[in-house]
């Protein structure tokens, strides 16, 4: 049975110190809590600090901390319940930063907004000034998906290929340089993609083929390739075919597969690969006891499936 309007609401468990919960208090909670004044919510994004609701009406509302502007309400003031994000209608995707203080947003019109720090440039408005309003990603039009990464931004086109932006030591905008970016730069030697994911400092896209490649920073094996080397351009993650859908986490990455099985690779000290070991792998690894998978997502250092019963 479907869910009517104005019903659907949102919940957040975890950290609470900058309230990024979402439900009037800065109190951390071990199970799940309803963020408070949402309703009609389609869908939700975190950040580092920070979360996102995307609602049916196209507007974006944000909780958390605030201190770069990443709630982009106009002002640097942390807010433990959801404000509404300024200037922005007709969104139809979100996404949040993976451990930083950015967000974005994707218009119904194919361009991009971003809001909150700017310290590398991931806004890509062609400055490093922080804004605490959305402010337009320069020179970006038909793109049909986002994401964020820690300090990096990415964006992919309806043409299949991708844009990124923002800080680049480790190569992970891959273009070929480690040169940090203001503005969207092509990724190199990629086509046909099919869905984007970032990682702390690595990015990861999946191909129309059903193959994955993966470039940036590879110290936890994070590329999947069975090295530990960085790479500013893309490489083909190992032994992986039949991909249905990506996730990324601070440093790991996850890979669902068409037969319901996932596969991980990268940090594993805390488990986050779930093959029964905390051993790092730069190949990707069995997620051990899962079958059925309907979704994917990454956390930091920890990983979630969704499973139908």
């Amino acid at each position: 049975m479907g869910i009517g309007p104005g019903i659907v609401q949102a919940f957040a468990w975890g950290r609470n110190l900058e309230g990024q919960l979402g439900d009037g208090t800065f109190n951390p909670s071990n199970t799940p809590v309803q963020v408070s004044e949402l309703t009609d919510v389609v869908a939700i994004a975190g950040g580092g600090n920070h979360s996102l609701a995307l609602l049916s009406d196209g507007t974006v509302r944000a909780w958390g901390n605030n201190l770069y502007g990443q709630l982009g309400d106009g002002t640097f003031n942390p807010s433990n319940t959801p404000v509404q994000v300024s200037e922005l209608t007709n969104v139809v995707a979100i996404a949040g930063d993976v451990g930083g203080a950015h967000s974005l947003a994707l218009l119904s019109d194919g361009t991009v907004r971003a809001w909150g720090s700017n310290s590398d440039g991931q806004l890509g408005d062609g400055t490093f000034n922080p804004s605490n309003t959305p402010v337009q990603v320069s020179g970006l039009t038909n793109v049909v998906a986002i994401a964020g990464g820690g300090i990096h931004s990415l964006a992919l086109l309806s043409d299949g290929t991708v844009r990124a932006w923002g800080y680049n030591v480790f190569g992970q905008l891959g273009d070929g340089t480690n040169i940090t970016r203001n503005t969207p730069v092509q990724v190199s030697e990629l086509r046909n993609v099919d869905a984007i994911a970032g990682g702390f400092y690595h990015s990861l896209t999946l191909l129309s083929d059903g193959t994955v490649r993966a470039w940036g920073r590879n110290s936890d094996g994070q590329l999947g390739d069975g090295t530990n080397t960085t790479s500013n351009t893309p490489v083909q993650v190992s032994g992986l075919t039949n991909v249905d859908a990506i996730a990324g986490g601070v440093y790991h990455n996850l890979a669902l597969l068409s037969d319901g099985t996932v596969r991980a690779w990268g940090r594993n000290l805390e488990g986050q690969l779930g093959d029964g070991t905390n051993t790092t792998s730069n190949t990707p690894v069995q997620v051990s006891e899962l079958t059925n998978v309907d979704a994917i997502a990454g956390g930091g250092f920890h990983s979630l499936a969704i499973v139908p019963q």
